[in-house]
């Protein structure tokens, strides 16, 4: 007689993917947690932990404390900013020669 078609195996695998699936689940309901929680800390100040107020300036979304009155920049917007000036003048251009 042959095991291949027993109850005990089609238990097995039936148990096998109610734990797959589960874990799934789980796995799913994390991200989502994760993923709020990293939302919820992105909008807030890294000085004083206060809700940051976005600001369209040239074209560039900058986060600005209205507690600390901080300036925040997410990655590759000074650049933008900078390359918007037609000169290399001012302070978004001096900052920018600071570090070259």
């Amino acid at each position: 007689m042959s095991t291949e078609f027993t109850p005990s195996r089609n238990e097995n695998e039936y148990f096998a993917r109610l734990d797959a699936e589960l874990r799934k689940e789980l796995r799913e309901r994390a991200d989502t947690e994760r993923a709020a929680r990293v939302a919820a800390d992105r909008n807030k100040c890294p000085r004083d932990g206060a809700a940051l107020v976005a600001k369209e300036y040239h074209h560039v979304t900058i986060d600005r404390c209205p507690t600390c009155d901080g300036i925040w920049l997410d990655k590759g917007e000074l650049e933008i900013l900078a390359a918007g000036e037609s000169e290399r003048t001012g302070f978004v251009g001096n900052v920018l020669n600071i570090f070259k």
